[in-house]
């Protein structure tokens, strides 16, 4: 039986909304979104369904910052993270629980100037119309006493 398991989220959306930026009383910044997937699919009936699944979406420091400056509600991205559920208590005393996704890396797979991100012009991260490819290292997340404050997000 293995010891280790494997904890990997890849994901292909759009935000639903603009990124929501926090810095921390440590210093650290936390941006979180919520983040749609859509697939399709035929029915019995032959008709095309489209079914979109929200997943919530939390990014920390250097990718956190690139993330709340450069993505915008509708903006297209690949992700790759892990799942975590953090706990709360509500203030009925009720205890709360919220699964997320925390991304360690990030492709901006598409800009748009309506959307309100910059142009190829204004920020070289999209220079020559290539992708841009982030990682952080979250390593030392479970040092942030903190995260347990942040709360939760509504789609």
């Amino acid at each position: 039986m293995a010891k280790h398991g494997i904890n990997k989220v890849i994901l292909v959306g759009n935000l639903g909304k603009d990124p929501n930026k926090r810095v921390l009383d440590s210093g650290v910044t936390v941006v979180n979104f919520p983040l749609a997937t859509t697939e399709s699919y035929k029915d019995k009936n032959g008709k095309t369904t489209d079914k979109t699944e929200w997943h919530n979406i939390v990014m920390w420091r250097g990718l956190a910052e690139t993330a709340f400056r450069h993505l915008r509600k509708g903006s297209t991205v690949y992700l790759e993270g892990k799942l975590t559920t953090r706990t709360w208590e509500g203030q009925d005393g009720k205890k709360n629980y919220k699964t997320e996704v925390e991304v360690d890396h990030m492709v901006m797979m598409q800009h748009s100037r309506e959307n309100g991100v910059h142009s190829d012009q204004e920020d070289p991260i999209f220079a020559n119309g290539i992708e841009s490819v982030c990682r952080e290292d979250n390593s030392n997340l479970s040092e942030l006493s903190e995260t347990a404050d942040l709360l939760p997000l509504e789609h």
